[in-house]
């Protein structure tokens, strides 16, 4: 049986983990926390580890609307 085919992403679009993501953002811990149990900031997805990672491409997106608003 052959396996299904994994999407490939490009090396843009890379999992920064929560720490790299805020550093970008220029927010804190408490603000990004606050922001999440608003419904505000990028979409995160929690690791089989379970760290909390923001994928590259939808930060930038997210960067990309905020400075358009």
């Amino acid at each position: 049986m052959a396996t299904p085919a994994r999407r490939r992403r490009s090396p843009d679009d890379e999992l920064l983990p929560l720490s790299d993501a805020l550093i970008v953002l220029g927010i804190t811990r408490a603000t990004w926390y606050r922001w999440r149990d608003r419904g505000y900031g990028p979409e995160a997805k929690r690791t089989q580890t379970g760290r909390i990672c923001v994928r590259r491409s939808v930060l930038d997106a997210f960067l990309d609307e905020m400075d358009a608003a």
